[in-house]
């Protein structure tokens, strides 16, 4: 399975600035550009959707994934992603998964095969 899981569970590999970059794909930068400005209330422009993945060392990040509250726990914590946390699913996740619970599905499913 190609799969990148993110601190929170999105899978980087499903993630249209991660996508629009490994493509190098103008018209889909312009794509998710649209779609994250109105899903998000944001002015989001084409050129900012670029990204390596969150676990990318040294890579390229979008904005967000920058400043992210719970990649940076993940990342000071040493895990692999949340699901490898003791802590698991702390407030951060709480919040997060109240907006995108498929990010709780794949976390559940790694943690269940630890």
């Amino acid at each position: 399975m190609n799969e990148m899981i993110a601190f929170c569970g999105l899978d980087c590999h499903q993630c249209g600035a991660f996508l629009a970059t490994r493509k190098n794909n103008d018209a889909k930068r312009r794509e998710v550009a649209e779609l994250w400005s109105k899903e998000f209330g944001a002015d989001i422009q084409p050129q900012d959707i670029n990204c390596d993945g969150c676990l990318s060392e040294g890579g390229i990040l979008f904005h967000h994934c920058e400043v992210c509250e719970i990649r940076n726990c993940g990342k000071d914590k040493a895990i692999q992603n949340c699901a490898y946390c003791a802590e698991y699913a702390c407030d951060k996740l709480e919040n997060f998964f109240s907006m995108v619970p498929e990010a709780r599905v794949q976390l559940d499913r790694i943690r269940s095969g630890l």
